[in-house]
Formats: C-alpha cells, sequence, structure tokens
C-alpha cells in the first residue's frame, strides 16, 4: 500500500510507461518506406527492427554515445539495417531519406500516443502539489516528443541517458534526478519512480533507495514468478490502476474512515 504522503518527488519512464507506439515500429517503417517506393513485409521489418535494435544496444550502447557513433548515426543504422534484412536492393541515399524521415516523424504524435490513465494521474499529482520528472533511456528527441503528445508541462525536468551520459539501472542517474529536482533536503526515501521495465526501472529504483512502482500489462503471476522481489502490490496493468489506487489509500479518504 502506498499513498503520496511521505513521497516529495515522482519520476517516470516514458515508452510503454507515458507513451505508446500507435503502430508497431515494423507497420510504421513499412508506410514511411512506401512514401519512398520501397515496398517491403511490415512483419519481416519488424522482426528486423527488433534483431537491430537488439545488436546496436549491445554494439553501440546508449544510443552510440560511449563509441562516439551519436544517436543519429545510431538511428540511421538501425533503419537502413532494418530495411537491408529484408532483402531489397535499394540505393543507400534512398534509404537516408527513409531514415531522416523516420528520425522526424518519431518526435510526433504520428507515431506515440498517451497511455491509458496518463493525463487523469499526471493532473491529480500535479494538484497535490508533487514535483514530476522524467528519467527515460532516451536520445535527445525526447523533451520535444513530449511537447508534441501534449506531457511536457507536467515534468519541472526531463532526463535522457544521452544527454546525461548514464543509463538506467544505474543508480547515479537516480542521484542525478533528486540533485536536479533542486527540492531541499531531499532523501532517496522520498522518491519514487515509475515504469515498465523491471531491471531498468523497478529494479534501478529500489536499488536506489527509492520506491518503486512497475506499470506492466503482461501476467501478474509470469512476472512474480520471473522476479521473486517484485512485490505483487506494487505492479499495476497502467496508469489508470495507479491513479485509482492512490485515490483508495490517500490521506483524505484514509481520515474520511477514521471518523465513521
Amino acid at each position: 500500500m502506498m499513498n503520496c504522503r511521505n513521497i516529495r518527488l515522482i519520476t517516470f519512464d516514458v515508452t510503454n510507461t507515458l507513451l505508446k507506439f500507435r503502430s508497431a515500429p515494423g507497420k510504421q517503417y513499412g508506410e514511411v518506406g512506401a512514401l519512398y517506393g520501397i515496398l517491403c513485409d511490415n512483419n519481416a521489418l519488424g522482426k528486423n527492427f527488433k534483431a537491430h535494435w537488439r545488436k546496436m544496444n549491445v554494439e553501440h550502447p546508449n544510443f552510440g554515445l560511449y563509441t562516439g557513433l551519436g544517436w543519429e548515426h545510431w538511428w540511421k543504422m538501425v533503419v537502413k539495417g532494418t530495411f537491408n534484412d529484408s532483402k531489397i536492393n535499394v540505393e543507400d541515399e534512398k534509404l537516408d531519406a527513409v531514415a531522416s524521415h523516420l528520425i522526424e516523424v518519431y518526435k510526433t504524435s504520428t507515431c506515440w500516443q498517451q497511455g491509458y490513465g496518463v493525463s487523469g494521474l499526471l493532473s491529480y499529482l500535479r494538484n497535490k502539489g508533487i514535483p514530476m520528472g522524467i528519467i527515460s533511456n532516451f536520445d535527445p528527441r525526447l523533451s520535444t516528443t513530449l511537447v508534441n503528445t501534449k506531457l511536457r508541462h507536467y515534468f519541472q525536468f526531463v532526463i535522457t541517458s544521452y544527454e546525461i551520459g548514464i543509463e538506467k539501472p544505474n543508480p547515479k542517474i537516480f542521484e542525478e534526478a533528486m540533485h536536479i529536482s533542486k527540492l531541499w533536503n531531499l532523501r532517496p526515501q522520498e522518491c519514487l519512480h515509475i515504469g515498465d521495465t523491471v531491471m531498468l526501472d523497478y529494479h534501478g529504483a529500489r536499488n536506489s533507495s527509492w520506491h518503486g512502482l512497475l506499470v506492466n500489462d503482461k501476467d501478474a503471476d509470469h512476472l512474480t514468478t520471473k522476479y521473486p522481489d517484485l512485490d505483487r502490490e506494487h505492479l499495476f496493468a497502467n496508469l489508470y490502476d495507479v491513479h485509482k489506487h492512490f485515490l483508495e489509500n490517500s490521506d483524505e479518504k484514509l481520515r474520511a474512515q477514521t471518523l465513521c
């Protein structure tokens, strides 16, 4: 059980927490490719995208920051690899154009939509006067993406792994959030992070002495079996359920029950 009484700072992950893809990457890549006369099977593109995403994360972590590749070139390599593995014969200049197009379109609400219950929860927390921020393993487009999806105004700060040079679950990124918040005498025990990934978000927060909540719609039994230290009370299907939990355990409701 958790209420906001002793929480002075709440941070959020973005992908699959605040924002979700409007369509799967394979479909989005296919639609943009078609604008340039490149016709591919969307399912194949989806598989190729996942393979190249994993490969690039291993070979050039944090969007190529540590290896000097740079985030834009990193994404261009992902896009080109995704299409080239579909066994198409397309000149490199055209794939460059497709990659640049995709880099731009993924800043917008064409590709992203708010998750279920996002605006309700954020409005509630803002009205409670709780400062909020973003901690995300993301490239520098994130602030623009949040503006375009009508979320940026809720947050006092946005930390991306690329811009700060630290990735979740490293405790230093959570320490940096506390520093950037400028909240006087803030302690880790007064901070809460909400995200969708057990290792990066839930473990990252708790290993930093923060509170952590996991937003993940996968089967709860499967998750708690795979991760025995995941407290089922910290697991929610979406942010609407987090909002409902906060309301049900709010100071106002608790006081009302005491008076009854």
